[in-house]
Order: C-alpha cells, then sequence, then structure tokens
C-alpha cells in the first residue's frame, strides 16, 4: 500500500510553482500559491520540524530586538 504525506507533497508542489518565473504569474496564480503555502505551514506546523523551525525564528526576532535597543 502507497501512503503520500500531504506535507511533503505540499512541498513538492510549492518548489514546482516557485520555479516558474515571477513575470509569468496571474494574480489568481499567485493567491493559490500563497494558499498552498499557508497550508503546508499549517500541516508543519505541530511536527518537532515544525517546532524547531519556530524557535529559530524566535530566537532571531528576539536577537534583532536587542540589537535594536
Amino acid at each position: 500500500m502507497l501512503t503520500i504525506n500531504v506535507a511533503v507533497l505540499l512541498a513538492v508542489i510549492v518548489f514546482f510553482r516557485l520555479r516558474r518565473r515571477t513575470q509569468a504569474r496571474s494574480r489568481n496564480e499567485e493567491r493559490t500559491t500563497a494558499a498552498i503555502i499557508l497550508a503546508l505551514g499549517v500541516l508543519i506546523a505541530p511536527t518537532p520540524a515544525g517546532q524547531g523551525v519556530v524557535n529559530i525564528l524566535g530566537q532571531l526576532a528576539s536577537g534583532v530586538t536587542r540589537a535594536g535597543r
């Protein structure tokens, strides 16, 4: 039996959609790509990898905040 991880499938779709030239995209395509990326983020967020990304971004944001003081 073949199982497909939805997050991996969305990541592959995002990869191929973002490879296209920006000038060739319509607004509808850009909105669709943004919705797919949002869905990918929602799927990845509760995973350990997603939590790691959140921690890294949090540390980066706090470092930027401290540097701005």
